[in-house]
């Protein structure tokens, strides 16, 4: 497969110097204008985007019978989103039709075990478990007890085991499987493990999926060792029953980041490699969020394109996330318009890493452009958005902009939190209007909302920049009650 080109303008590196204005012309797209200060203005992102073009799908049905069978399955599956019952809407077909053909019962839970609808399949294996006309057999055992696994209902995971017993059912891998699960996402992490423990030694023998779920459970209870032990074990080619498989070494890669160790997560990366398991875009987004240098995230994603792979919303965010911290807006801008290019749609994380680029540095209008681009692309910008739309006029001084903001952020049914009180309080403090200050610090008071340290720090210090060394000295102290000043 060749390479993919990316989008993005050249980087040298030597260009980290912003000093001197930059001339830069961009040739994938000439609505973006370049002029002093990186003064972007983005208006190529609001052109129609390819995953925004709507295709008509072109059904064929083997015959007239087919049709209205699949248009009447399609129906359940509407009526059962709209009113958030399954069961309900399959009592009221039932009795309409007198009956129910075990098709489309089975075609239902199908659906909803793709789609990832546990309590959906629950709700309904929980119902035919109690119908007479339903012969409940061991698959339906099995994707229940699954089904509580992924729900981490541990209570419900058990009572059904004990009840394939009573029916004669011998518990299975999969069955084990599942109840370690449910004890692994109900917080019972030891549970889990002794569970596990006695696959190894009693049986049955765990799968793969059982070695991904186990490895899974332990991170997520901080067993971090428990985890590496069971990891060593597979790559023991002479005595592991199987080699671990990609999800594997993700999971373990997740797992030396949230321990902060890089340097194995990157070993880990390289043994993938070396031991023939494919690398996938996943791998490279790990690998990304581990850097907090632009230039080695853009070397990573490059990599990541020369391999062949696709860059998904994630990579997107990661690279320009990277720029945006770097304050180098123009390649924040370049990569985002290289994603809805490419018809990768973007999520509220990704708008809101390119806002939070451009309110850094208080570049107002572009940080506008990209607010009203989130609804354009159907993403409804959220309070983290207002916040940082907010933080841009505040760190261009713009505390008149910021104030009709606010309102607008009321308009339209959102209230503050401590960070967006926290923005506000920074401005009036940045342009030295410290009545204004204190009247959003009392607001915020009477809204219930506690000021955390960064609060404090703000007016204690906008107080010692005015001399006020009393106030500064009792803000001090109130620092000191909520813990210790950073």
């Amino acid at each position: 497969m060749a390479p993919a080109l990316s989008l993005r303008p050249c980087i040298s590196a030597s260009s980290s110097n912003w000093s001197q204005p930059k001339m830069h012309a961009n040739p994938f797209n000439a609505n973006i204008k370049i002029h002093r200060r990186l003064e972007v203005v983005a208006m190529g992102m609001l052109s129609p985007r390819k995953f925004l073009q709507k295709r008509r799908k072109v059904e064929v049905f083997k015959d007239a019978s087919d049709e209205a069978d699949q248009k009447n399955w399609r129906r359940l599956m509407k009526q059962i989103e709209d009113t958030g019952s399954a069961v309900s809407v399959l009592r009221r077909e039932r009795i309409k039709k007198d009956g129910l053909p075990r098709d489309l019962v089975l075609g239902t839970l199908v659906r909803f075990k793709q789609l990832k609808k546990w309590d959906l399949v629950s709700e309904i294996l929980e119902w035919l478990q109690s119908q007479h006309w339903w012969d409940f057999n061991e698959m339906d055992f099995l994707m229940l007890i699954t089904a509580y696994g992924k729900l981490g209902d541990f209570n419900g995971a058990e009572m059904v085991l004990r009840s394939m017993n009573r029916n004669g059912y011998v518990p299975n891998v999969v069955s084990h499987t599942a109840l370690m699960e449910a004890y692994g996402r109900g917080g019972r992490y030891n549970n889990a493990e002794a569970i596990f423990r006695r696959m190894q030694t009693s049986g049955p023998e765990p799968s793969a999926l059982t070695y991904q779920i186990v490895l899974k459970t332990f991170v997520e209870g901080n067993k971090f060792k428990e985890a590496e032990e069971v990891f060593e074990s597979l790559l023991n080619r002479e005595k592991s029953p199987l080699e671990p498989d990609q999800k594997m070494f993700h999971m373990m890669i997740y797992m030396q980041k949230k321990a902060g160790n890089y340097e194995k997560a990157r070993k880990l990366c390289a043994l993938m490699a070396e031991r023939g398991v494919p690398q996938s875009t996943v791998t490279y987004n790990s690998l990304m969020s581990f850097e907090t240098n632009y230039k080695e995230v853009s070397k990573i994603y490059d990599q990541m394109q020369r391999s062949g792979l696709r860059p998904d919303v994630i990579s997107y965010a990661s690279l320009i996330k990277a720029y945006g911290r770097a304050r180098r807006e123009e390649e924040a801008l370049a990569v985002f318009e290289e994603m809805l290019d490419a018809g990768v749609r973007p999520s509220h994380k990704a708008y809101n890493i390119l806002l939070d680029a451009f309110a850094i540095s208080g570049m107002v209008e572009q940080a506008r452009v990209v607010f009203k681009s989130m609804r354009r692309d159907r993403c409804t910008p959220d309070l983290c958005s207002y916040t940082t739309m907010l933080s841009a006029y505040v760190n261009a001084s713009d505390m008149e902009g910021a104030e009709n903001f606010i309102k607008r952020l009321r308009q339209d049914g959102l209230k503050p939190n401590v960070v967006t009180y926290g923005v506000l309080i920074k401005g009036h403090a940045k342009v030295n209007n410290l009545e204004k200050m204190m009247e959003i610090y009392e607001e915020m008071q009477l809204n219930g909302i506690k000021a955390n340290q960064t609060i404090l720090t703000t007016i204690m210090d906008a107080y010692g920049k005015n001399k006020d060394f009393g106030s500064a000295v009792v803000w001090y102290k109130e620092m000191e009650h909520h813990g210790s000043p950073s």
